[in-house]
């Protein structure tokens, strides 16, 4: 419930929010129980003829049960004042209110109202108060379900913007232990069901107790012998909340553990569809599909069963309740129909929140599952920060330094004692076989991970003395594998930042993308597909490329950026990366080593250690792995050749 209360007040302007929605479902019950009272004003019918001609009281402290002529001439006599030799309601009335000491308040709140206001001569006096009652409670009904949403809905939507702000300040290692599918559906799934517990926690634990306790009261102070029944189906009712609300936290805990694992699976499938279905694995998709999809319909069956159940057991325990009030008012207390309307009517608002409140309980315990899901992910420090004073790096002048840098990846060492130094202008390829740690380079240069040993400086200073925001803002990066979102060319190629039109073409021109660009229905303009599916792989690094080039940044890391090119427009982006040579300072990985052929120096790892580092000619003449690797390279080429002459 913490957690729920937390999510609430987790914005400072929802505290006033939630205010006002108390006070709105505090005007509704107001209007509730008037309305209980106009409609024991409109059913009652004056005094009757026991309780008006009577004049003292049986032995047993209840109403009596015979009257005698003379009584009744006494009486008459008392209220007929002007000898007319009949006598009216309003007559009645007033004699009740001032020579009968009654003892149920009721009777005399009834009298009150309709000697005030005059109902008993006025049928539209009275039909006005109700339809007065009837309004007033319906705008309070609007304002109180309104205010509710309201809350719910701005609750969800900074749970949203919180959840989304806060997991992109979390390192890559946290990215590496979810999975896309768990997070995507805890932003959307929990958030939605945190914001409807919210509303169900409102009327639960607010307007509830303060209905009972308020409505109660009220029973008491009409009739305590009466209001005595209702301790007979406290416990009754109690105990079924109690027992069901444990089974239902815990089968909703299961049940959005399973929803995730589904949500994996699907999302799975669609991004690997082309895959499954080259090699004809559908009836394996289906049945790991099948498997989670039974299993959460089996969680949502018992969810259903305990959710269910609830209510029709707290109906029938009421029932009996009221009946038993009935029976007892009637019988015993000689009550009549506009008491036992009142009193039923108050009874009845103190049952329906107790009813609901098992309806509304089972959604808050899915919502304080729901909580503790997504406050596991909020409440998770970035394990990268940046430094209390840390500078902003302003352009980069002098040198890159990898100090004796140690890096671990699930306990196994990736990078080994690595050192090398990049000076400004220089351009510098990193190579090695698949696992040699190269990848991992460029990625602790953006703070994307913080070294476990060692220590990375620029211009001297180590990383964590700049902002990670300056440091990545110096980067121009390109991956092995291109991000490219559903919007236009120019969007994607500009991310987010404000380009001219002129710069965006230059740097697509320098990318060889603007050949196939302009071939486009809306060149520059035209949408691209989720994903950009819409494009081959090479002209999606193509587009990457430009997005790194019209940067400008002082540093261009690109890593496998020609991996998914044909063989031509390799040779255009190693003419392009050639021509930024001494302009920018280059970081290479690659493997098809034609790209880094103009390197000033090249680095060799292997698992994670740094074999040898030096020009080509000299790696050549000292290195025998990347000799091997180099020539390997060329019979490739060769053979590639070769076969388009054949073709």
């Amino acid at each position: 419930m913490k957690l729920l209360l937390k999510a609430a007040l987790r914005s400072r302007r929802h505290l006033s929010l939630v205010v006002v929605t108390f006070l709105t479902l505090f005007a509704l019950t107001i209007a509730s129980q008037m309305e209980m009272f106009a409609l024991g004003v409109l059913s009652d019918n004056g005094a009757d003829f026991f309780s008006l001609f009577s004049n003292q009281k049986s032995t047993t402290g209840f109403s009596v049960e015979s009257i005698s002529l003379d009584q009744v001439k006494e009486t008459w006599d008392a209220i007929d004042v002007d000898k007319t030799g009949s006598i009216n309601k309003q007559q009645a009335a007033s004699y009740m209110s001032t020579h009968k000491s009654d003892t149920n308040p009721l009777n005399w709140i009834v009298r009150e109202v309709k000697m005030r206001f005059q109902f008993t001569n006025s049928i539209k006096a009275l039909i006005s108060v109700l339809i007065c009652v009837a309004v007033f409670k319906a705008i309070w009904l609007f304002a109180s379900r309104y205010a509710t949403q309201i809350l719910s809905i701005r609750v969800s939507r900074d749970l949203r913007q919180q959840y989304f702000e806060h997991i992109q300040s979390l390192p890559m290692s946290f990215y590496q232990k979810h999975n896309i599918g768990s997070l995507s559906s805890r932003v959307v799934g929990d958030a939605g069901q945190i914001a409807t517990s919210i509303n169900s926690w409102l009327t639960n634990y607010l307007q509830t107790p303060f209905t009972i306790i308020t409505c109660l009261s009220m029973c008491f102070y009409l009739s305590w012998q009466l209001s005595l029944v209702i301790f007979f189906g406290v416990p009754l009712i109690i105990v079924p909340i109690v027992f069901l609300a444990r089974r239902v936290k815990r089968v909703s805990r299961q049940l959005q553990s399973n929803q995730e694992r589904f949500a994996n699976v699907l999302f799975d499938f669609l991004a690997g569809i082309q895959t499954v279905k080259i090699f004809s694995m559908e009836p394996f998709a289906l049945k790991k599909y099948k498997e989670q999809n039974d299993r959460m319909a089996v969680l949502e069956g018992k969810s259903a069963k305990y959710g269910l159940l609830t209510r029709p057991i707290l109906h029938a325990i009421t029932t009996f309740c009221l009946a038993g009030v009935v029976i007892f008012g009637i019988y015993t207390l000689q009550m009549s129909l506009s008491q036992l309307i009142v009193f039923c009517g108050l009874l009845q608002l103190v049952y329906e929140p107790v009813k609901k409140f098992a309806d509304e309980n089972a959604s808050i315990q899915r919502g304080v599952v729901a909580a503790e899901r997504m406050f596991e992910v909020l409440h998770l420090k970035p394990a990268i920060e940046d430094a209390v004073g840390a500078a902003e790096l302003k352009g980069f002048s002098n040198t890159i330094e990898f100090d004796h840098v140690w890096f671990s990846y699930q306990g196994e060492w990736v990078l080994k004692d690595l050192s090398f130094t990049v000076k400004k202008g220089e351009t510098v390829a990193i190579v090695g076989p698949t696992g040699a740690g190269k990848s991992t380079i460029v990625q602790l240069l953006p703070r994307l991970h913080e070294v476990q040993k060692g220590e990375i400086r620029i211009d001297g200073k180590p990383l964590n003395a700049y902002t990670q925001r300056s440091i990545r803002e110096t980067i121009a990066f390109v991956s092995q594998k291109p991000f490219l979102f559903c919007d236009t060319v120019a969007a994607n190629i500009t991310f987010g930042r404000h380009f001219p039109r002129e710069k965006i073409e230059i740097a697509a021109k320098r990318a060889h993308a603007e050949e196939f660009i302009l071939r486009m229905p809306e060149s520059y303009d035209s949408m691209l597909a989720e994903a950009g599916q819409n494009l081959s792989g090479g002209q999606q690094q193509r587009l990457a490329i430009a997005r790194a080039l019209v940067k400008e940044a002082p540093i261009l890391v690109l890593d496998e950026a020609t991996s998914s090119l044909d063989a031509l427009s390799e040779v255009r982006i190693k003419d392009a990366i050639a021509n930024l040579h001494g302009e920018v300072t280059q970081i290479l990985i690659a493997h098809r080593l034609s790209t880094i052929e103009h390197a000033d120096r090249i680095i060799y790892l292997e698992r994670g250690e740094k074999i040898a580092e030096g020009s080509k000619q000299e790696l050549l003449a000292d290195c025998e792995p990347f000799r091997r690797m180099w020539e390997a390279f060329h019979r490739e080429s060769s053979t590639i050749k070769e076969e388009s002459v054949l073709t």
